[in-house]
């Protein structure tokens, strides 16, 4: 079926289509990984991932295994971007009113709540209590995805309204990371910590835009937040909170000093040949320093980064990630075990039925009002799709579980219920059409 997205206008046109291109390389580096794990390779694929690396010196540096390179330093690179795309909608997005924030903030607030106790229905006591962080997450790339795929079939509010349920989740997913899967606290590096969160407030506020005092800093804050105990991809949130919102140039000053930059440039006489003139190409390149300084810092970031993240980090996360070794019987016992059953109910079943009972109510007590051209089928089909815990959740499965067989039976779990969860939600919303606004505000 060709994608149709003519109709989910900008920006969140160029957004899906990199979900949608993003989605399957995650999936064809989850297969990747499934292969080589069950193949011949997969002493390799294993022993690639316990290899060490360091970086630094015999008495300074890190030394650690290729995976926790990945899962503690690239993924905070992911959270980076996650902090950007929460600051951002809070302050002008869907966030930015509490009129506005009710639905998705309630909707998400379910899709936490509900699936984390189902799991402790299953799972009330033993190590695999720990667990009942990892359906509570929604994996934004893949929901998205789907939704790209089903095109004009669904109204852009319900995008807007998924985009929104995903960033409250990731945030709410953060605060489960930072307060408990935390090991034991060092105060010294977190008082460092929060030294440097406060000289990267103070360059905010300072004005400074450069990204290369964000970086410096923001590299010291990882480092002492991966001493701290608290779990190194929370820095990554912290440092996205204190990137600069405001543009060097406003609207009229860009348009003055533009205007200003094109008159000089069209009176320096151009010589002939592919080359300018020293004068021309100072004018050109004090435009592009216009064009460049009259970008908010963090809409800049975030739209430069964003590509990384969907086509880098997350598949490499992936293929480092879930290669588990199954044989038949050990495919049997994983299904029968709590943790397994556990993660899957709480996403394919605690999920939707949170997202829609906390939409419901938030509508039903007058606290919020459903998108425009949004039914209630398609609220339920979303909480569907956010049942697809995918990369969240296999984060949190690293951190909740030290046993290999957990951290197994929880991945079966999520492999499982994630692809049931997608299938069902796309089919879901590929059988209705956008409803009239009039038939959006019935309540059920």
């Amino acid at each position: 079926m060709p994608l149709k997205l003519s109709r989910l206008l900008q920006p969140f046109e160029a957004f899906f289509k990199g979900q949608a291109s993003g989605g399957l390389l995650l999936v064809g580096a989850t297969v990747m990984a499934l292969v080589l794990a069950n193949s011949p390779l997969r002493d390799a694929y294993h022993g690639l991932w316990a290899t060490h690396l360091t970086i630094g010196f015999d008495e300074f540096g890190l030394s650690k295994s290729l995976s926790h390179w990945i899962n503690d330093g690239l993924m905070a690179v992911f959270f980076f971007v996650v902090g950007l795309e929460i600051k951002r909608e809070f302050l002008a997005g869907e966030l930015a009113s509490l009129r506005k924030s009710s639905l998705p903030i309630a909707a998400a607030f379910g899709g936490m709540l509900i699936p984390a106790l189902i799991y402790a229905l299953f799972n009330q006591q033993g190590p695999e209590a720990r667990g009942w962080g990892i359906p509570m997450a929604t994996d934004i790339a893949f929901a998205l995805g789907i939704l790209a795929l089903l095109g004009d079939r669904i109204p852009r509010s319900l995008a807007i309204f998924l985009t929104a349920v995903a960033i409250v989740d990731d945030l709410g997913a953060v605060l489960v990371i930072a307060l408990f899967y935390t090991d034991e606290l060092s105060w010294l590096a977190l008082g460092l910590v929060a030294l440097f969160f406060l000289l990267l407030i103070l360059c905010n506020r300072l004005g400074l835009q450069h990204p290369n005092y964000y970086a410096l800093l923001g590299l010291a804050l990882w480092i002492a937040m991966l001493k701290s105990g608290v779990h190194a991809s929370v820095a990554g949130v912290l440092i996205g909170a204190t990137i600069p919102v405001r543009a060097r140039y406003t609207e009229e000053e860009f348009l003055g000093r533009s205007g200003t930059l094109f008159e000089r440039y069209r009176s320096i006489e151009q010589i002939p040949g592919p080359f300018h003139k020293a004068e021309r190409l100072g004018t050109l390149l004090a435009l592009e320093t216009t064009c460049h300084d009259t970008m908010s810092p963090l809409q800049r970031m975030e739209h430069t980064m964003h590509p990384w993240v969907i086509f880098g980090v997350m598949p490499i996360f992936a293929l480092a990630n879930a290669g588990i070794s199954l044989s038949l019987a050990d495919l049997q016992a994983s299904i029968a075990n709590s943790a397994t059953i556990g993660v899957a109910s709480g996403l394919l079943l605690g999920k939707p039925l949170g997202i829609f009972l906390f939409s419901w109510l938030a509508v039903r007590l007058g606290l919020a009002d459903l998108p425009q051209q949004v039914n209630w089928r398609q609220i339920a089909g979303v909480g569907v799709l956010g049942g697809i815990g995918f990369t969240m959740s296999l984060f949190i499965t690293n951190l909740a579980f030290v046993t290999p067989q957990l951290v197994t039976d929880a991945k079966v779990g999520i492999f499982a219920a994630s692809l049931l969860a997608g299938i069902l939600g796309y089919l879901l919303l590929a059988r209705g059409q956008s409803p009239t606004t009039e038939d959006s505000k019935t309540v059920p």
